[in-house]
């Protein structure tokens, strides 16, 4: 309501003043073009009042409605008032520094590529641009092993052997799904990337592939190994991802336990962003399993935090302790089968058991040579596979398909 009442104020002043400005000129040439300028309007109203009168008249009815509308809002929103009057929306608006340093220059798919976002997490380095559900265009390189500390690859188009997988994604205008090429030899790849704390690499990344593929892109690369963000060297915890989740229950833990000998289980699949979590986890705390269901929020001052978390910060110089308890058998981790599955893996084997492959990681192919990677979320009730799979960004995403499009499904994990 005081948003219309301030700006209905300002077009009938508006108004008020054009239709001076057009007395003026129907007086005389002279008084027209010096009533655009204010001291000369002024005397222009004063010398030829009764023509002018009626345009001063409604260009002051403005000002009632203008000055409730003010009124109004400095009640309920005085910031916002002193926003406005103090003509800060006339400034550019900050931009927020980017996170990473990306300076790289090609094409993908023969349209100019400049991702925004890069990490390589699990043996895979993507580059993505685009903050929505799928990304516009995107790069995947699956390396041959998880590299640790530096990584150094220089790979031409003749070599072979157990080389990295090259996935490229391009989304149309019109299409649901991206398209998505792979190639794993053929191509020249070089990569020189140095750990950069706290859970960055930087260097050079150059690939060029194919010509039919049309892409190539070389420069100056800064990636995430993680999803955790820092803020003046500390986790920030207000940033939404499972990694995040993972660093506050663990860092609970150690307090409630008083033992830094702590560490989660992998997470369940998880709904982000939100304002709330509840979660079944098993932790296990000096080689005791304990199962907890906990519930996780997030303020505004304290970021993602375990709600009832009222423990004391660890004493710097605390002892792991001698002594166990055995009071109670130490019971074993759980371990996955030793079995690979992915040996005799196929689509009749999902459909007809597929609770044995939750939260595997998967990579299907639909008809239209669309792919969908991500942790296999299960069967629902319309008979279609869910694929979920984590963002760059905070949040996740699911692909939904028919068992009838599918032409190809591949398990990534044992």
């Amino acid at each position: 309501m005081d948003a219309l009442l301030i700006l209905g104020g300002l077009l009938l002043i508006v108004i008020g003043l054009v239709w001076l400005v057009t007395l003026a000129f129907g007086s005389s040439l002279f008084w027209g073009l010096g009533s655009l300028f204010p001291p000369l309007t002024l005397l222009y109203v004063v010398r030829h009042w009764r023509t002018a009168r009626k345009a001063v008249v409604l260009g002051s009815l403005g000002f009632i409605p203008l000055v409730i509308g003010l009124v109004l809002l400095a009640d309920h929103d005085p910031t916002r008032l002193h926003a406005i009057l103090s003509l800060r929306w006339l400034e550019p608006a900050e931009q927020a520094p980017k996170e990473l340093a990306i300076d790289l220059r090609g094409q993908l798919h023969g349209e100019t590529f400049a991702p925004q976002q890069a990490e390589l997490i699990d043996g895979v380095l993507s580059l993505r641009e685009g903050e929505d559900f799928f990304a516009r265009r995107e790069v995947n390189i699956r390396l041959p092993r998880v590299p640790m500390g530096e990584l150094r690859l220089d790979i031409l188009p003749g070599d072979s052997g157990p080389l990295p997988e090259i996935e490229i994604n391009w989304l149309q205008p019109e299409q649901d799904l991206p398209e998505a090429r792979r190639l794993r030899q053929g191509y020249t790849l070089h990569l020189n990337l140095q750990p950069l704390a706290p859970n960055k690499m930087a260097g050079e990344f150059h690939l060029i592939l194919p010509p039919q593929y049309q892409t190539a892109l070389s420069g100056k690369l800064e990636l995430f190994t993680d999803r955790l963000r820092y803020r003046e060297g500390k986790v920030d915890t207000h940033f939404d991802s499972r990694d995040t989740l993972v660093y506050v229950l663990e860092d609970y833990l150690q307090r409630r336990y008083v033992s830094r000998n702590v560490s989660v289980r992998p997470l369940p699949t998880l709904n982000l962003p939100a304002q709330q979590v509840d979660v079944q986890i098993e932790a296990v705390v000096d080689g005791q399993v304990q199962p907890l269901a906990l519930t996780l929020s997030k303020s505004p001052n304290r970021g993602w935090m375990v709600q009832g978390d009222n423990y004391p910060r660890l004493p710097a110089t605390l002892v792991a302790p001698v002594v166990q308890l055995a009071s109670k058998p130490v019971e074993a981790p759980r371990s996955r089968s030793t079995l690979d599955r992915r040996l005799r893996f196929s689509l009749e084997r999902l459909l007809r058991a597929p609770d044995q492959y939750l939260n595997l990681r998967m990579r299907a192919l639909t008809e239209k040579g669309r792919a969908a990677e991500g942790q296999f979320a299960g069967i629902n009730a319309d008979g279609r596979i869910v694929i979920r799979r984590e963002l760059s960004g905070p949040g996740e995403a699911s692909y939904i398909l028919r068992p009838t499009e599918v032409t190809q499904i591949e398990l990534l994990e044992p």
